[in-house]
């Protein structure tokens, strides 16, 4: 019995790792959950297999062309692909796996007979977040499927950052980082000169010049720094 591969991935926010270049090489088909962040990444994996895709909130003028919403049957399977599941479809009779990402956390579960599936994300790593993709397999004869959870952190030699600041002082760090950035320092010097780690700086950063008009709260809050904190003082 022929056993078809399909790789899910999602927010890959710029980058593409070669650990999951490998994967999805073993795959005939990829979905993209949105949140590619460049036309780069799209064509990079276009050039490994046929790419089913969705716009995600930061994917700009240059993802136009992209549907924000997927209705799609690989195999017998019907799935329905957007960002933010928060903004699917009210009817979702018929759908055997949906799929989504935004949050940048894996999360499988069933809700009336219909699997949904957030891949996580791949991509840059948000503190203490793995990185995760899927893997979708389906029997061609039977159209029975399963869902592969992939997590490439410990491949990664993952770890959970140490902000170096206490939490009253998060905001006037950030808002620090901010003002050195626009002043033309490097992420590495500003990081050595507030004596902080460098993911966090990349992370406030990345952040800021992808969410225009963001103030040093929003940033706090989108990186979900609280809970950070809240695992850190377990």
């Amino acid at each position: 019995m022929k056993l078809h591969k399909i790789a899910i991935i999602s927010d890959t926010h710029g980058l593409l790792r070669p650990e999951v270049k490998e994967i999805l090489k073993s795959c005939e088909q990829i979905l993209h959950g949105g949140d590619l962040s460049n036309q780069q990444i799209l064509d990079e994996i276009k050039a490994i297999a046929p790419v089913f895709a969705v716009r995600g909130n930061n994917d700009k003028e240059w993802a136009k062309y992209l549907p924000d919403e997927l209705d799609i049957t690989l195999y017998g399977v019907q799935i329905y692909m957007v960002h933010d599941k928060q903004c699917r479809k009210e009817n979702m009779c018929g759908i055997d796996l949906f799929v989504y990402g935004h949050s940048h956390k894996y999360e499988e579960k069933k809700i009336d007979g219909v699997f949904y599936l957030n891949p996580g994300s791949c991509g840059p790593r948000r503190f203490w977040m793995p990185i995760t993709m899927a893997v979708l397999e389906i029997e061609e004869e039977s159209s029975n499927w399963q869902v592969e959870k992939i997590d490439l952190t410990k491949k990664n030699k993952g770890r959970e950052i140490t902000v170096g600041v206490k939490e009253r002082n998060l905001k006037l760090t950030v808002e620090t980082i901010i003002q050195e950035m626009q002043k033309g320092r490097k992420m590495e010097q500003i990081a050595k000169g507030l004596c902080i780690d460098s993911e966090f700086v990349e992370q406030v950063c990345r952040i800021y010049v992808t969410h225009p008009g963001v103030n040093a709260q929003g940033i706090l809050d989108k990186m979900e720094v609280s809970a950070l904190l809240e695992r850190k003082n377990k």
